[in-house]
C-alpha cells in the first residue's frame, strides 16, 4: 500500500544508518514490526501473575 508521509530527512537518514536498512520501505516496515512486537511483549508482561493455572510442578517433574 502506498502512503505519503512527512518524515524529516535527517531522521530517516539516521535511522537507516543505525539500523542498516537499505531502503526507506524496509526501514519503515522494520520500525512498525518492532513497535508491534514491543506492544505485544508489554501486554504479555502485564498478564504476569494474573492467571492461576493450578499446576503442581513437582508432580510434573516426577519429584
Amino acid at each position: 500500500m502506498r502512503t505519503t508521509l512527512d518524515i524529516p530527512k535527517k531522521l530517516i537518514e539516521e535511522a537507516m544508518e543505525v539500523t542498516g536498512a537499505t531502503t526507506k520501505s524496509q526501514l519503515i516496515k522494520d520500525a512498525l514490526q518492532a513497535r508491534i512486537d514491543e506492544v505485544k511483549r508489554k501486554r504479555l508482561i502485564s498478564l504476569k501473575g494474573t492467571i492461576d493455572l493450578d499446576i503442581d510442578l513437582d508432580s510434573l517433574r516426577n519429584r
